[in-house]
């Protein structure tokens, strides 16, 4: 049995039928000769964009000259109301600012610093598991739950109880069920002011969102002044200057980037770990393997303890291979390129598409199989180096992607030591394209406790 994917369209559909599938879902939208294509283009009336597989020219635009490709300003249209002048969205100086001030904050060494909040949801997680005695279990719901709270913990000291932490965890819930990846205009030419097909729902529930980090900043701002501020992720950001100008964030500042930090350690992780979930129910044998090798977590065990975690971790790599929480990126070519002896002119739209990179056929053995040994295979290994960007790549890449590969495996191995999973017959999921990739209808799974 083979992992879900969506049903791919017609090569050629119009224009209209093609913007109300992408409207409706970014991945069933694409034709599937991308998963083939070494290139590909794509012609509007107002806009060339081209996808690019071949993994040199992915490293061109994202490793060896991102200074000429930068993000496109069509990917913020859809996103501009919640995220702000996020690090997400911004390009040029104003990029490279803020990246000098988060980076320090996700260094090698903070890692290890936050590693006990990480547990402390981990457990809490557990806790609430085996309170509830559930049996039939909506994944992503959980999922979703544990990393909101690890994000609440790790950032600001708090868990998801807290009143504030809540509100602002429920919102985010419903804004990103409505919210497309993408927003139609991003297929338009449309000047600065014109309205940007935001739904007044969406408008409404950013507003709210950023109104509550706003109140979580400014608290953590009286206790940085009054000098009893825990030592946390949100601490070293707010109180890191920028080394060139000695400029710290901004309240706005930080609003905008708490609220990527949210997206980015929220929606993206609780997407990878629902989908790592649900492979694990189809395949139980590498479940009771993980389960196996989560003996070695024990409630007091320090951070050295994630080196043992050597096969959860290429389970979670698989699930983020084959649904990467972000499907698609762009880049915008600011001069003339020329790509496999096509021209690409100024402006147009670069995708990249993890989507499609990590299940090419010409690429990957296999590509359509779950299967985590292939990371210590010579074609797992090549492709790993040169096809597989879930966290983008380049000085671009994410930098909260170590913190992931530690939050990831951390729940997987807690959930198995505790749990078995099986499937719910009936009840296959759908992937679809919305902030992340999540499953249509949710993930439903059969929840036991391990004995």
């Amino acid at each position: 049995m083979k992992p879900p994917k969506p049903t791919a369209r017609p090569d050629k559909v119009s224009l209209w039928r093609y913007a109300r599938l992408f409207r409706a879902d970014l991945l069933s939208a694409q034709p599937a000769r991308l998963y083939r294509a070494w290139m590909a283009e794509f012609r509007t009336p107002f806009f060339r964009s081209f996808l690019l597989n071949q993994p040199d020219l992915v490293a061109q635009v994202l490793r060896d000259r991102p200074g000429d490709f930068p993000k496109s300003a069509r990917i913020s249209e859809g996103l501009r109301p919640l995220l702000g002048q996020s690090v997400f969205l911004t390009n040029g100086e104003t990029w490279q600012r803020q990246r000098r001030i988060i980076d320090p904050a996700f260094a090698g060494g903070r890692l290890r610093d936050t590693f006990p909040a990480m547990q402390a949801a981990a457990a809490a997680m557990v806790e609430r598991l085996t309170a509830a005695r559930l049996q039939k279990v909506e994944i992503e719901e959980i999922a979703s739950h544990a990393a909101a709270d690890v994000i609440f913990r790790t950032l600001f000291s708090i868990p998801i109880e807290d009143e504030l932490a809540t509100r602002v965890f429920a919102l985010f819930r419903d804004y990103q069920r409505s919210q497309p990846i993408l927003n139609i205009a991003a297929l338009l030419p449309l000047p600065r002011w014109v309205p940007r097909f935001h739904s007044r729902k969406t408008r409404r529930t950013a507003r709210q969102i950023r109104a509550l980090i706003t109140q979580l900043t400014d608290r953590r701002m009286e206790q940085i002044e009054q000098g009893n501020a825990p030592d946390d992720l949100a601490t070293k950001i707010m109180t890191t200057p920028d080394p060139e100008t000695g400029a710290c964030f901004s309240t706005r500042d930080m609003v905008d980037q708490v609220a990527i930090f949210f997206l980015a350690g929220h929606e993206t992780s609780a997407s990878a770990l629902s989908w790592a979930l649900y492979l694990l129910a189809l395949y139980p044998e590498w479940q009771d393997r993980v389960a196996a090798e989560a003996q070695a977590l024990e409630p007091d065990s320090d951070f050295a303890a994630m080196g043992q975690l050597k096969i959860s971790k290429d389970v979670f790599r698989e699930a983020m291979r084959l649904y990467p929480p972000v499907p698609m990126m762009v880049r915008e070519a600011t001069c003339p390129q020329r790509f496999r002896d096509r021209d690409v002119p100024a402006g147009a739209q670069l995708v990249l598409s993890p989507w499609h990179l990590h299940r090419h056929t010409r690429l990957w053995q296999n590509p359509d199989d779950f299967d985590p040994d292939r990371w210590t295979s010579e074609n797992g290994k090549q492709c790993q180096r040169t096809a597989y960007i879930p966290f983008s790549a380049g000085p671009r890449a994410c930098p909260g992607a170590g913190f992931a590969m530690i939050e990831g495996p951390l729940l997987l191995s807690t959930l198995m030591r505790q749990f078995r999973v099986s499937p719910l017959k009936g009840c296959d999921p759908v992937p679809v394209a919305h902030l992340t990739v999540r499953a249509r209808d949710g993930i439903f799974l059969q929840l036991q406790p391990r004995t």
